[in-house]
């Protein structure tokens, strides 16, 4: 069972996580950032990961740390699932629509740590949620859970359907990136035996 479970205690947040890769789409989600929560539950359901994740950070400053870490923390979360990889596809890719945005992700669970990403949200604030922060969290993710990600806006103006469409597509691609791969059930895929 490709389950793990991540606790990330520092001077800015406290933060409890579980993992289940192979799950129901459930989540019980409580970050204390109420656009972050919204985001977690489409990327849970869009996934079909379960996640149980909570955080007490000092949402008092803003919220950067709280998005920040918890992006760190699913992302090791990610990494301890998965293994050593064997039997995965390894790669996944969508071009995803969100009313009038559309968002490309692609993702390659290289063991390589990178996050390259293109967006131009049209304001600085979804709510009191800090649009830059989007980047922040998928950062923290990528590099963490070793996996090289591609996000892409090719179309959009209202900022929430862009971060949703980012949120939904990367979940959706990690869903058939970590899926069992029936013709390589036993391989690691990669030429070099390991990932």
């Amino acid at each position: 069972m490709r389950t793990s479970e991540i606790a990330r205690k520092t001077a800015e947040t406290d933060i409890s996580l579980k993992l289940n890769l192979d799950g129901k789409g459930v989540g019980r989600i409580a970050t204390g950032v109420g656009f972050l929560d919204h985001m977690l539950t489409l990327f849970t359901r869009h996934g079909m990961f379960d996640l149980d994740v909570s955080c007490n950070g000092d949402t008092y400053v803003d919220d950067h740390h709280s998005v920040e870490d918890i992006g760190i923390a699913l992302g090791q979360a990610f990494r301890q699932a998965l293994g050593d990889k064997r039997g995965i596809r390894r790669y996944g890719d969508i071009t995803l629509p969100m009313d009038e945005s559309l968002i490309l992700v692609a993702v390659d669970i290289s063991g390589r740590g990178m996050l390259c990403y293109n967006a131009d949200f049209r304001t600085e604030k979804i709510g009191t949620f800090d649009t830059e922060l989007v980047e922040e969290f998928f950062t923290g993710f990528a590099n963490n859970a070793g996996i090289t990600l591609h996000i892409r806006q090719l179309a959009g103006r209202n900022s929430h359907h862009i971060a949703e469409g980012m949120f939904k597509a990367a979940a959706r691609a990690l869903r058939s990136a970590v899926s069992a791969d029936p013709d390589s059930m036993d391989e690691i895929p990669s030429t070099k035996g390991v990932l």
